[in-house]
């Protein structure tokens, strides 16, 4: 059955790739940040682009897969801070654009201080609003958890940002930091860490340490969860087989015991004047 020209169509439509750095979107200056793009097996060539320009292309290099290929940014500065995003080619077919990837310089501007209102621990459901505070006015505050998008603040000048967050619940918790900006792409030094806990809930993937919360790497490694569970079986196993060995050689020795208690009691009695 001969296929229609939509069938071919959509035969011929590359699926779109995706974009991310390493380590982070955010990046220090003067630091190297690497982009990773990831189309398909198949792909003969990809392109970076930066702020609609192309950037950089790179042809996968065999004997190695082609469904990804890097790019390296060696030295980050405010000129290489920007959107970016990629694309692959396929025979004479070239891919969508990826989803926009955002990267960020940071250290351009002095550190900001954070806190937290009325403090740092709250009750589930109360509210707390964080403070990022900059010596010099800026135009954009930004307040980022691990782990969640930042959330923004628009601060037209003024050297101070407040973030309200209630009513609080779990999903709360956690370690923020602050930043400010003139520029979507370049901000200032994070501030110092603040932990926010929340009372009347306990996280059993935070641990306290010297230098404050932090991630349980038994909760998050299988494998260490494995092998912990292995060696709790072993230690099982081998006092069962302690137990079970000295039963065994109790037995042994009681039937010898017990005859030379007889032979004892036998020469008594000859011993013994009629």
């Amino acid at each position: 059955m001969p296929l229609t020209p939509a069938a071919l169509l959509c035969l011929e439509v590359l699926s779109r790739p995706v974009i991310w750095a390493r380590p982070s979107f955010l990046v220090p200056k003067g630091s190297p940040v690497t982009l990773w793009c990831w189309g398909i097996r198949e792909a003969a060539e990809y392109r970076l682009h930066f702020e609609g320009g192309l950037a950089a292309q790179e042809r996968p290099k065999p004997p190695g897969p082609a469904d990804k290929v890097k790019f390296l940014i060696p030295i980050m500065t405010s000129s290489t801070a920007g959107r970016y995003s990629c694309f692959y080619r396929s025979g004479e077919l070239w891919s969508e654009p990826s989803d926009p990837l955002d990267l960020v310089v940071t250290g351009m501007y002095d550190t900001p201080t954070l806190s937290v209102q009325p403090g740092p621990e709250v009750a589930l459901g109360d509210s707390v609003t964080f403070f990022c505070h900059l010596d010099m006015a800026t135009s954009t505050f930004f307040l980022l958890k691990e782990g969640r998008p930042s959330r923004t603040q628009r601060s037209h000048g003024r050297a101070q940002a407040e973030f309200p967050v209630g009513p609080v619940t779990a999903a709360h918790q956690g370690t923020y930091r602050c930043f400010g900006s003139y520029n979507d792409h370049a901000w200032s030094c994070p501030s110092d860490p603040v932990t926010l806990l929340v009372r009347d809930y306990w996280d059993p993937q935070l641990v306290t340490t010297g230098s404050g919360f932090q991630k349980d790497p038994t909760r998050w490694d299988p494998r260490a969860q494995n092998l912990l569970r292995i060696g709790l079986a072993s230690l099982v196993l081998v006092a069962l087989a302690g137990i079970l060995v000295e039963d065994w050689l109790g037995r042994r020795r009681a039937p010898g015991t017990r005859r030379a208690a007889r032979c004892k009691c036998r020469r008594l009695r000859t011993q013994i004047p009629g």
